[in-house]
């Protein structure tokens, strides 16, 4: 478990690392990314859709207020269109994240770890618990782009993946981009109680599901012994 730990924890440096320059250098907020999708909304929709899109696929490359990004995408564009936007932008960085760890991440799993069985159990490890990591990975920021990778790194069939990005994702996005829909300027109440509670469920879920693999962990243990 320690090569696993070890390699998400060098990848959430690397992203948190991404959040920090961001935030300190003010190249993407809040308010910008509401003026951007104001001034393409007034030019075109279609403008307006690429941009939610983008801001969604760089969430893999640099640190974006996703939640934020989709409940503006059902603001902006109604919820069926929003929905449709955020799910394109998500799955296209899922896809992105997954493939290119997939041809180059051994690299990085070679420079991090050296030795060959350390990383077999790595690939043993996640393939346990890869799908539930990927599953509850929107309890919090960063861990969905973590998982995206190593589920490429770790080679975990596409399909699995996809299908578990899916499970992740596509409600995610069409609820909070329903919030979205339903609020306003005057009335943003039902976007922060959206926030709010899905943050709050997928924490839930998140320790649910870990005490649950730990009561398994120790039941098989008993067993063993």
């Amino acid at each position: 478990m320690r090569a696993l730990i070890k390699l998400i924890l060098v990848l959430a440096t690397l992203f948190a690392t991404t959040f920090i320059l961001v935030k300190f250098t003010g190249v993407i907020s809040v308010e910008k990314i509401e003026l951007w999708l104001t001034a393409a909304k007034s030019v075109d929709i279609f403008y307006l859709a690429l941009i939610i899109v983008l801001l969604l696929f760089a969430d893999l490359f640099i640190a974006v207020p996703t939640l934020t990004v989709m409940i503006l995408s059902g603001y902006f564009l109604g919820h069926l269109y929003g929905a449709i936007t955020a799910i394109i932008g998500v799955m296209l960085a899922g896809n992105t994240g997954y493939l290119l760890s997939y041809f180059y991440g051994e690299r990085l799993e070679k420079l991090i770890i050296k030795d060959h069985q350390q990383r077999l159990a790595l690939r043993e490890q996640f393939d346990q618990y890869g799908i539930l990591m990927i599953v509850f990975s929107r309890a919090m920021p960063i861990l969905p782009e973590i998982t995206a990778c190593l589920s490429g790194l770790t080679k975990m069939p596409f399909v699995r993946f996809i299908t578990a990005w899916s499970v992740s994702s596509v409600p995610y996005a069409i609820i909070a981009t329903y919030a979205g829909s339903i609020s306003s300027l005057n009335n943003p109440k039902p976007a922060i109680i959206t926030a709010i509670v899905l943050t709050t469920l997928c924490w839930t879920a998140w320790f649910i599901a870990q005490r649950l693999s730990k009561r398994k962990k120790q039941r098989h243990a008993v067993n063993k012994g």
